[in-house]
């Protein structure tokens, strides 16, 4: 690929970015609101607490419809994550049906989940999923913080590189499972769709999943929609991306390593070329000079 060309593909995708991002203001779709979280920025966290209220919404209510076929039940006991024991881990598999097979009659049968398994999808597969939801079929969670976000536009994405906040997925994720609304006047609507002001096009066929009191905590924490939207989004975070928090450690390391390196290199540069310069300074009659 010549510069040439390598330039006119990174002017395509800023003017297709800008494009989408016009198209969403021009549709009245207004960019999510940006978040507190635990796990942004170079040194963020996961909140323990939390991932695991986030869980319980999962279990409780999306997994009815939603798959996450990228998650194991032992990735709950890992570090990292919620953090449940291993004792916990193998007792929320258990409560799982894994179909399992064929056995000795070579029929496939069904078993209690072990920490190996994944997480069952809800459906057979995807021509079930889309029967049992008005011809949409649900989509797998175990990414969705990843697949979706949106435009911040100049000169804000600038701002995002230098604050290395990433998680705008997660910020839509949250803010879709609030922005549920009564249609305004005049709009039309898909049979069998909700009005929310935050999805593309604001006709989604998802009914709402979430509202105040529906998941009972026993941590004290506020059970209202926003905290549960704010709950299920980090868990789904985490769930798009496990070793987030030793991605970071070893990302901090890695550059304090290369500081270190690179002060070693100029201080060597400096002793090497200092030796070298003395022969040719005393041919010259030049008395090196200490530092």
């Amino acid at each position: 690929m010549t510069k040439r060309h390598a330039l006119a593909v990174a002017l395509a995708g800023s003017l297709a970015a800008l494009t989408v991002q016009a198209a969403s203001a021009a549709e009245g779709t207004p960019n999510p609101p940006r978040e507190k979280w635990s796990f942004a920025g170079p040194f963020g966290k996961f909140d323990r607490a939390q991932l695991q209220r986030g869980f319980k919404i999962y279990r409780e209510v999306c997994s009815g419809c939603h798959s996450m076929s990228q998650l194991s039940f032992r990735n709950l006991a890992e570090r990292g994550g919620p953090e449940f024991t291993r004792d916990q881990a193998t007792a929320i598999a258990a409560e799982y049906k894994v179909k399992d097979g064929p056995n000795d009659q070579g029929e496939m049968f069904e078993r209690p989940g072990r920490l190996a398994d994944r997480f069952p999808a809800p459906f057979a597969n995807e021509a079930a999923a889309r029967a049992a939801n008005g011809g949409a079929a649900p989509p797998d969670l175990s990414l969705i913080t990843k697949a979706r976000g949106y435009e911040r536009g100049f000169p804000l994405f600038l701002v995002d590189m230098v604050t290395q906040y990433q998680e705008h997925g997660t910020d839509y994720v949250a803010a879709l499972l609030r922005g549920y609304e009564d249609p305004p006047a005049g709009t039309t609507l898909p049979s069998g769709a909700q009005y929310n002001k935050y999805f593309p096009g604001h006709a989604i066929l998802m009914p709402k999943p979430l509202s105040d009191g529906q998941v009972s905590y026993t941590d004290g924490s506020p059970q209202t929609l926003d905290q549960y939207s704010k709950d299920v989004s980090a868990f789904l975070m985490w769930a798009a991306e496990p070793h987030l928090e030793a991605r970071k450690r070893v990302g901090f390391q890695v550059m304090l390593f290369l500081l270190i390196f690179a002060g070693l290199l100029y201080f060597t540069k400096k002793k090497v070329w200092k030796q070298a310069e003395a022969p040719a300074q005393r041919a010259r009659g030049q008395v090196p000079v200490e530092p």
